[in-house]
């Protein structure tokens, strides 16, 4: 009697399992109705843009400007450096050209007297590192 219910539970499940009342669920073509004419394609770059910091508190003093229109771009940035230099690179690019950059420094070089730069370099004396062992191992 257990065979029998076996046997009719097999069948059954084997006809619940038939792949043909089962829609296809796998990988086909878009239908005509689903497909979108919107064109995907990128409008050609334009911007223009400006910004800068100038926080006497932090000494922080750097800015950026940039014009783009189409494949032509310009710009410049700028930052002043920790030894009073000011730094400015101008660039653009053409097209395939790549990145064409000039960058010029203004002012002098200089540190403060009291800074830590002006410190190490006027004092020419340097400490080598030393190094510590383990008491497990050789000197």
């Amino acid at each position: 009697m257990n065979a029998k219910i076996l046997i009719l539970l097999g069948v059954a499940a084997l006809a619940a399992a038939d792949s043909r009342s089962v829609e296809f669920r796998g990988y086909r073509a878009p239908s005509s109705e689903s497909r979108s004419f919107e064109s995907y394609e990128s409008s050609e770059a334009k911007y223009d843009f400006n910004w800068a910091v100038d926080d006497d508190s932090s000494e922080n003093h750097f800015g950026h400007q940039e014009v783009r229109e189409d494949d032509n771009t310009q710009g410049s940035y700028y930052v002043y450096l920790p030894d009073g230099r000011r730094q400015t690179v101008t660039y653009y690019v053409d097209g395939d050209s790549g990145y064409i950059a000039d960058v010029k420094y203004s002012g002098e070089a200089s540190f403060e007297s009291g800074s830590s730069e002006s410190r190490s370099f006027e004092s020419g004396s340097y400490e080598a590192p030393r190094r510590y062992f383990d008491s497990n191992e050789s000197k």
